[in-house]
């Protein structure tokens, strides 16, 4: 089992920037890919960006390309969402995931472990 604890999301205006992190426990960070999505309301959870195990490697959505960052620190066990220029259509829950299989993977069902969420919110 991995546990799992987003924080860092709030309430900002178009243009700010966020550093969301994501804490795990439980088994090795290390031995696991790394992913964080969002869901906006009325709308499916989607992929925002996902890290190799060893934090050399990193994949994102077109969406988000160029303006967030993810990286992680496996000595403590953290996941980092820089998110910079945010625009208002960034505005959803944030969710980070871990996952054992292939790198990169988009697809919802290769994370098994999910926190339960940050909320960001970007006001024009």
């Amino acid at each position: 089992q991995v546990q799992l604890v987003e924080s860092g999301g709030g309430l900002v205006q178009a243009g700010d920037s966020l550093r969301l992190s994501c804490v795990a426990s439980g088994r090795t960070f290390s031995d696991y890919i790394v992913g964080w999505f969002r869901q906006a309301p009325g709308k499916e959870r989607e992929f925002v960006a996902t890290i190799n195990r060893s934090g050399g490697t990193t994949y994102y959505a077109n969406s988000v390309k160029g303006r967030f960052t993810i990286s992680r620190n496996n000595a403590e066990n953290t996941v980092y969402l820089q998110m910079n220029s945010l625009k208002p259509e960034d505005t959803a829950v944030y969710y980070c995931a871990t996952g054992g299989g292939r790198f990169p993977t988009t697809r919802i069902n290769d994370y098994i472990y999910w926190g339960q969420g940050t909320q960001v919110t970007v006001s024009s």
